[in-house]
């Protein structure tokens, strides 16, 4: 990495409870390109001052992670369709002090809903109502499933995203099962107070032939190992975090890394 000098181009991230997985994987691409640029993960404690930073300050680049993905939208200049037709926002470019939004989480859904071969026949549980659900949910509606449950406590929230693609919802998971669980909360996230908890039961883990948790941090949910544990195919939140870092990456630099390039900062973002 180069020494800190003022001609430096700097990238941050925004969110409730930062990892280094951005961190380490732009930085490593940085390095491996021989850019000038550094990139650093903000908790902030006023999201409206931190926009006004980036703008006010030139850094190029933002990723918006939970929960700010839906409330900075007011605070952009721009919506990118990507961010428009979901209401989400993960990524924001500054160009000469103009934001403009977009969304790279719905591309990674849709690509790994690709690379998995996911049967579209088959019935979901959704569980999550916030930015990410929405990009998690437009994917599967576009890859053609329709069998899918929103699983949300907040009933406004829940039932307003099940009837924007069409979907159902519950309340709670009582005991429904289905073919893919699909993870969109908190729980099993590092650091916070369901860390340990699993988001969906055991029965319908058992139950289940897909198992896929949208948190990155840890790499190793709950759900994860309890997927993993049971022999059902394992979609994990790391994989979602470097399709749409390296979408964020190719916004801000214009530039696209080789996939020797892309598996080497990612195999360095899951070393930490």
């Amino acid at each position: 990495m180069p020494i800190l000098n003022k001609d430096m181009t700097l990238c941050i991230s925004l969110s409730a409870r930062p990892s280094n997985n951005g961190t380490r994987f732009h930085n490593h691409l940085y390095e491996a390109l021989g850019l000038n640029w550094i990139y650093k993960a903000f908790a902030p404690t006023d999201l409206a001052q931190a926009i006004a930073g980036v703008r006010g300050l030139g850094i190029r680049g933002c990723a918006i992670s939970m929960p700010y993905k839906e409330d900075v939208i007011a605070l952009v200049d721009r919506m990118d369709p990507s961010a428009t037709a979901i209401d989400s926002v993960n990524t924001i470019v500054n160009d000469d002090g103009v934001l403009t939004a977009y969304n790279t989480d719905y591309s990674a859904i849709a690509q790994l809903i690709e690379r998995n071969a996911l049967d579209p026949a088959s019935s979901v549980l959704l569980r999550g109502s916030g930015g990410m659900a929405k990009a998690t949910a437009a994917a599967f509606r576009d890859a053609g499933f329709s069998h899918v449950t929103i699983v949300a406590r907040n009933e406004e929230a829940g039932r307003a995203l099940a009837g924007l693609y069409g979907f159902d919802w519950a309340a709670d998971l009582g005991d429904r099962t289905a073919d893919i669980l699909v993870n969109v909360t908190p729980i099993g996230m590092a650091g916070g107070a369901e860390a340990e908890a699993l988001s969906f039961p055991e029965a319908a883990i058992e139950a289940a032939s897909v198992v896929f948790d949208v948190v990155a941090l840890p790499a190793e949910t709950p759900l994860v190992r309890a997927g993993r544990a049971a022999g059902r195919t394992v979609i994990t939140g790391a994989e979602v975090a470097t399709l749409q870092a390296l979408e964020q990456f190719v916004l801000y630099t214009g530039i696209r890394p080789s996939d020797a390039q892309v598996r080497a900062a990612e195999e360095f973002m899951r070393a930490q």
